[in-house]
């Protein structure tokens, strides 16, 4: 079956209906081709959202808990690179009887002016875990910080009981 249609002025022409169907669609096509071509040449702009995001961390090993005080005072200066504090993220014991001490490095509050010399320079603190130590040489550290005085020193010494107590000693201005 033949269809006549206009092909220009003046003039008809006879066509099946989908050879003129398909002269549409490939005229549609191509013109949406080339939109699409300009369209793509523009800058899209999205917002960046972070999928992960994580705070610097250094780990070490250690078999005496003077080896885990330490690790604590190398971490506070690993931290110290990034402006911010070591916190104690995961201790786990190793099959050759040293342990590890995994230390994120946390952002703290704004820095604060000293305060007096400390009332009691030298804190002790009675411990019977690794977790127990690292909670106090931090409280310590924080005593001492706040005073302003840095470095700390420690020593530590086994209870006849089978604690063990830490004592921490803020040093000079």
């Amino acid at each position: 079956m033949r269809i006549p249609f206009t092909v220009g002025p003046g003039r008809e022409s006879e066509c099946f209906p989908m050879i003129m169907d398909f002269g549409r669609f490939r005229r549609f096509s191509l013109v949406l081709l080339a939109a699409g071509a300009v369209a793509s040449c523009g800058q899209v702009t999205t917002s960046q959202m972070p999928v992960q995001s994580s705070n610097p961390s250094v780990t070490y090993n250690y078999r005496t808990d003077q080896e885990l005080l330490t690790a604590n005072n190398n971490a506070a200066t690993f931290c110290g690179q990034y402006q911010t504090a070591p916190r104690t993220a995961n201790l786990t014991s190793n099959s050759d009887g040293s342990k590890t001490v995994v230390f994120e490095c946390m952002r703290t509050a704004a820095y604060q002016y000293p305060a007096p010399a400390p009332a009691y320079p030298h804190q002790s603190y009675t411990y019977r875990t690794d977790q127990e130590l690292m909670q106090a040489s931090n409280s310590a550290g924080a005593y001492c910080q706040r005073h302003g005085s840095q470095p700390m020193t420690s020593n530590t010494v086994t209870n006849s009981d089978g604690s063990r107590t830490a004592t921490f000693h803020c040093g000079p201005r």
